[in-house]
């Protein structure tokens, strides 16, 4: 299939990668070109010089960018994806951003007979160099359907969560849960240490009942050594936390610990962790 990627940062390029290595002809576009040129010499395919390039034959057009202004930039924009785009094409947003731009690309996209699924993943830049992501998709059932095939280049899971926006509202879920299970578990990792236990041996215990999760599986021994460069970095995590704080304000959502932890994250900013990965939460603790 004819596909164009839009957004070649750290998950955005292996995406695109698993898209060509899957067969599809892929097109990308990065405001940076000389990322661009980069995919292509290692993947193939072709850069575009524009969004509204990338998408003029493409059947599928992916999206993954940073916030809402970069998603209006690259799809609604002078040189965005619906200048180019054909009618009965799909637009698939991979970006972390608010239900409420999702729904307002979907209305336009209608009004061209686009499809449009917003899907934004979860699995981090591990998961994306792996294949391995987590989608909750958001959209018509019909668009879905077809575009969940091509999706699956990339993920291990795919899940249709509802109408326009659903996608999103659940990553917003998916990071209100994250923000809540990392702090506990540097304050429970920090008191162990206090306490004078061995906090390999204590997870060896713990993480076999009730208190496992996924980040003491995969984080608790870097979190000990203070180590953080394990990719979705804290400045992304408070922008998705600030999403999740602003649709709360809407739907009425008391967000009491989240918006504790968003302030926790704001610390690490304070002290230079703005790239350290979401796990450095406990780095304030042992200040």
């Amino acid at each position: 299939m004819r596909t164009a990627f839009i957004g070649l940062g750290v998950m955005g390029y292996p995406m695109a990668g698993f898209l060509s290595k899957a067969g599809h002809d892929v097109v990308v576009y990065n405001r940076t070109k000389s990322k661009a040129e980069g995919w292509v010499r290692e993947f193939g395919g072709t850069s575009a010089p524009t969004p509204a390039a990338a998408a003029a034959d493409a059947a599928i057009t992916f999206c993954c960018v940073g916030n809402d202004d970069d998603v209006r930039d690259v799809i609604l924009g002078r040189d965005g994806v619906f200048n180019g785009i054909a009618p009965g094409a799909i637009i698939v947003d991979h970006t972390t951003a608010s239900a409420d731009v999702a729904r307002q690309i979907h209305s336009i996209a209608a009004e061209k007979s686009v499809g449009f699924l917003d899907a934004p993943v979860s699995g981090g830049q591990a998961g994306a160099e792996s294949g391995q992501l987590t989608v909750m998709v958001g959209g018509d059932v019909p668009v879905f359907g077809n575009a969940e095939p091509v999706i699956r280049s990339f993920a291990k899971a795919i899940t249709h969560i509802g109408p326009t926006g659903s996608g999103q509202l659940a990553k917003m879920v998916n990071q209100i849960c994250i923000a809540g299970i990392v702090q506990g578990l540097s304050e429970g990792l920090d008191f162990a240490e206090r306490a004078g236990l061995n906090p390999a041996t204590v997870i060896e215990s713990i993480s076999k009942g009730a208190a496992q999760s996924w980040q003491m599986e995969n984080r608790w021994q870097t979190m000990v050594e203070g180590e953080f460069d394990f990719g979705f970095a804290v400045d992304w995590m408070r922008k998705d936390l600030g999403i999740a704080l602003d649709e709360a304000e809407s739907n009425g959502a008391a967000l009491e610990l989240t918006r504790l932890v968003d302030r926790y994250y704001a610390d690490v900013q304070q002290m230079g962790g703005n790239r350290w990965d979401t796990s450095s939460l406990i780095a304030r603790l042992k200040r």
